[in-house]
């Protein structure tokens, strides 16, 4: 049975290391990007084998203006369903992403042995920095660092937006990632691979688009290795499925429930 941690890497990484990039679904005709809305909210079910572990929502908080660019506000919510024996993950991930698509800032909480431990980042582009706090309960901090970049960043929420807004990009590439408080890079193989994918909250086959990828570090609590994920093909680019390995086997995160005015999961045509 999957500890606490080994949840909290499914769910986390899952959301934000295997749904990094996508790929190009078509040479001609590319939908346009419509990704970022407010009032959106994303429900995925994690499952490992026959056992749903627990739920990930997704949300578009709002948006504002900082420093003369459009910034979005995202938040993730992670809960362990309770029946789960040996689990009791509870987690809440903040970003504010520039409308360009990369990370401002970050705030990561989770809950463990009824404290939270928080890590926060700053990201200072023009000092060539992003500055790191964690502690716990957004009391106290117990340790600051300083890393630095030289161009811009995805946070382990961040991607989720990343990932959609390039869907059609067409390319292999590492992505510049901080995650668990460090510099990491994945590899995403961009496929033209269209595809159909089935769907438990709805009765028909949903018109999607495949890609690939592999994690040459071993983040969190021993996610690591290949990937594979499905978005789906429209102006939307939602992420439909994704399956991701980690050191005791694999998993599954699956689009449950969502809201998004006008948008239903794209039926595969003809």
């Amino acid at each position: 049975m999957m500890t606490r941690g080994a949840l909290g890497a499914v769910v986390l990484a899952a959301l934000a290391a295997v749904l990094i990039r996508c790929p190009a679904a078509r040479a001609q005709g590319v939908p346009p990007d419509h990704v970022f809305v407010e009032g959106e909210e994303l429900v995925y079910n994690v499952r490992y084998g026959f056992i749903d572990l627990g739920q990930v929502r997704i949300r578009t908080v709002r948006a504002d203006r900082a420093g003369g660019s459009l910034v979005y506000e995202g938040k993730g919510i992670i809960d362990s369903y309770p029946k789960v024996p040996f689990v009791d993950l509870h987690a809440v991930y903040e970003s504010r992403i520039d409308s360009a698509v990369y990370s401002r800032g970050f705030v990561g909480r989770q809950k463990d042995n009824g404290r939270w431990d928080v890590a926060r980042y700053t990201f200072d582009y023009p000092a060539g920095r992003v500055l790191i706090a964690t502690g716990v309960d957004d009391s106290t901090v117990a340790k600051r660092d300083t890393l630095e970049v030289r161009t811009p960043y995805q946070d382990g929420l961040s991607l989720f937006y990343y990932a959609r807004a390039k869907l059609f990009s067409g390319a292999t590439v590492n992505v510049p990632t901080i995650i668990k408080e460090q510099k990491v890079n994945t590899t995403i193989n961009f496929r033209a691979e269209h595809a159909s994918v089935d769907l438990d909250a709805v009765d028909y086959p949903v018109d999607v688009v495949r890609f690939d990828g592999n994690m040459d570090f071993v983040g969190i609590f021993g996610l690591t290795g290949a990937f594979e994920g499905w978005f789906s093909n429209d102006d939307a680019r939602v992420p439909i499925q994704a399956k991701m390995k980690v050191l005791i086997g694999s998993v599954t995160v699956e689009l449950m429930k969502w809201t998004r005015p006008g948008w239903n999961p794209p039926r595969v045509k003809g």
